[in-house]
């Protein structure tokens, strides 16, 4: 799963060595934590808001393969 969360969000980024993701396990589900640099925030995000809810409902139906609830969340 991180792997495959890095992988979409380093080919949307202009920097993508500035890509840091990390996955939390918890008691309701999974959290994947992303971070990038200050100026690929704006790639990340999308015009209101499109990316970023096109990327969690990817990660969301690949956490459901495995069973498990999944949020994405970036980070600044």
């Amino acid at each position: 799963m991180k792997e495959f969360v890095a992988y979409l969000i380093k080919n949307l980024v202009d920097q993508p060595e500035g890509v840091n993701v990390q996955i939390l396990e918890g008691e309701q589900g999974t959290i994947v934590e992303i971070r990038v640099s200050p100026t690929d925030i704006a790639k990340v995000v999308g015009r209101q808001g499109r990316t970023i809810k096109a990327l969690r409902t990817i990660a969301m139906t690949v956490g459901a393969r495995f069973g498990r609830r999944v949020r994405l969340e970036v980070l600044q």
